[in-house]
């Protein structure tokens, strides 16, 4: 007779984010992971498949849960202006804490169709409600009307990526904080 599963499978995945957020794919082994995700190996393969899909699972979880906590950002604020500068506060304050969607661009670029899938589909949706956010604070003349939302929207979205990459290589908070000023200020 089989055993039930005693554990929850989303806390075990989020035990796996963790570790390849810190590690990524090729730093990080099984037994990194089954000691994370407090399960034993039969229960990682049997209820994940194998290492790599596990992997896709948590950066798919990964890439979903940053792009509702943006899109939070940009909607919880009346003034598209605000909302934009919020969204890139929170950037800044968790600019520490490893990135799994960037670190796993930054493993594996474009190479793996999977992945690619994962993370355009999380990019059309914060890009597509960061152009609106950036067309409507232009629209009130909060920042600038000289250059087109998807230049500014990439902009951001690159800052974003170089806030964390600097944070990764021991930025400062002050550091962290002069950049995300310094994205904000250029589409002023």
């Amino acid at each position: 007779m089989a055993r039930t599963k005693e554990f929850d499978k989303e806390q075990v995945l989020d035990a796996a984010i963790g570790v390849f957020r810190e590690h990524g794919f090729d730093g990080t082994s099984t037994d990194m992971l089954v000691r994370a995700m407090r399960i034993g190996r039969q229960s990682l393969y049997d209820t994940f498949g194998d290492k790599w899909k596990l992997y896709c699972l948590a950066v798919e979880r990964y890439s979903t849960e940053e792009t509702n906590a943006h899109l939070i950002m940009l909607r919880n604020e009346p003034r598209a202006v605000d909302s934009i500068r919020a969204m890139v506060d929170r950037v800044v304050k968790t600019a520490e804490q490893a990135c799994l969607g960037i670190n796993s661009i930054c493993e594996f670029g474009q190479s793996r169709p999977e992945l690619t899938h994962i993370y355009q589909t999380a990019d059309r949706r914060l890009m597509h409600a960061t152009r609106q956010r950036l067309e409507e604070a232009q629209a009130a003349g909060d920042i600038s009307r000289t250059l087109s939302s998807d230049a500014m929207a990439d902009f951001l979205f690159a800052s974003v990526a170089g806030i964390r990459i600097a944070a990764r290589s021991g930025a400062s908070r002050k550091q962290l904080k002069s950049l995300g000023r310094l994205a904000l200020r250029a589409i002023e």
